[in-house]
Formats: C-alpha cells, structure tokens, sequence
C-alpha cells in the first residue's frame, strides 16, 4: 500500500515535470539559451526514469530532483536574469540584480541529499562528520564543474549573446564565487534541517523493497 502510494506521488512529479517542460518550450526568450539551460535537467531526468526500476530513490529526493528541472525550465524559459518574479523583487527592494539565479544556486545545494542517498546505500561509509564533509565536498565539485562548463560554453562560442545570457553574471565579476557560496549555504541547510527526515524515508524505502 505504502509503495503504491509513494509511486502515484513519483508520477503526479514527472507529469508536473512534463508540464512545465511543454510550456517551457513554447516561445522562449531564446532557444539557444532555453537549449542550454534546459539540457542538463533532461539529462538528469532521463538517468532518473531509465534507473526508477534498478535504483529507486526516496521520494524526497525525486521531490528535489523534480524542483530543480522545474527551476531550469523556469530559467530556460525567461533567461535567469530575467525572470520576471525576480525583476519584480529587483525593483520592489531596489537591488542591483536579478537574483533568480543566486536562488537557484542555493536550491541546487539541496541536490546534497541525493548525494547523501547514493553514498549511503552504495558505500560503506556511515553516518556522522565523515557523510557529511564528503557529500558537502561532492556537491561543491558539481557546483563548480557547472561554473567550468559555462566558461567553456563561453570560450567555444567567443562571447556570443547566447553565452553572455547562459553565464548570467550581470556584470558582478564575483558572480561565479557567489554561485559557489549560495549553493554552499544550500548544500549545509539541507543536509542539517533535512538529515533526519531523509534517514525515516530511507528506511521505509529499504522496508518497502524487502
């Protein structure tokens, strides 16, 4: 009953994913940015669904798999730093930028628990200060292979519009130590609010599968 219940929630997430990719796709800003921002969330999802069956996750990590394509989509769509949301706290708070990427970064530290979830069933490696330094350290090396491979997009293409709208900066020459340091601070709340909560899940999840 519990599985069945779990896997209705997992669908009713691909449906929502689904959903917003369609209405992503129609008319973005522009489709070489929307092909760029929206590539490593299908991606991702692909791997999801082809090991759903081999490798089931909790739902709790397909519920932070599926706001982070949802968050990509978003920003594909609009282009992050023009996401009109944002625009509208940019103007409201008198700030210097659009900041639905700073967001996003600390949201993509919540992949943490994902990461956490696949140590500690295909590792040895047990619970405490260990876990934790190395899942931080793994979510930090994501982070920062995104910000090489958004310079490389920028190398390859000499600076194109396309490039200047994927890397997002907005003119702040700290913007990639920014993006590292929110998906930090996304990385530690996760992993100290969330910890407990995921460990109960994985246990129903190994309960469910015995």
């Amino acid at each position: 009953m519990e599985q069945a219940r779990q896997t209705r929630v997992h669908r009713w997430l691909l449906l929502i994913v689904a959903a917003v990719f369609v209405w992503s796709a129609i008319r973005p800003a522009s489709y070489a940015v929307w092909a760029l921002e929206v590539a490593p969330a299908l991606i991702g999802l692909a791997m999801v669904i082809a090991l759903y069956r081999r490798f089931p996750l909790t739902t709790m990590s397909y519920v932070i798999i599926a706001m982070l394509a949802i968050l990509m989509l978003i920003g594909g769509h609009y282009i992050y730093s023009k996401v009109p949301f944002f625009n509208w706290i940019k103007e409201a708070f008198h700030f210097e930028r659009n900041h639905y990427d700073r967001f996003g970064h600390f949201l993509k530290g919540t992949f943490a628990i994902v990461l956490r979830e696949i140590v500690l069933r295909k590792t040895p490696l047990p619970r405490g200060a260990w876990l934790f330094t190395i899942v931080t350290s793994m979510s930090l090396a994501i982070a920062a292979l995104y910000e090489i491979i958004e310079w490389l997009v920028s190398m390859i293409s000499k600076g194109g519009k396309a490039s200047k709208d994927f890397l997002g900066t907005q003119g702040d020459i700290w913007d990639t130590q920014w993006d590292m340091l929110c998906t930090l601070s996304g990385t530690l709340m996760a992993l100290w609010l969330l910890a407990k909560w995921h460990d109960r899940q994985l246990v129903r999840l190994d309960q469910s599968r015995s």
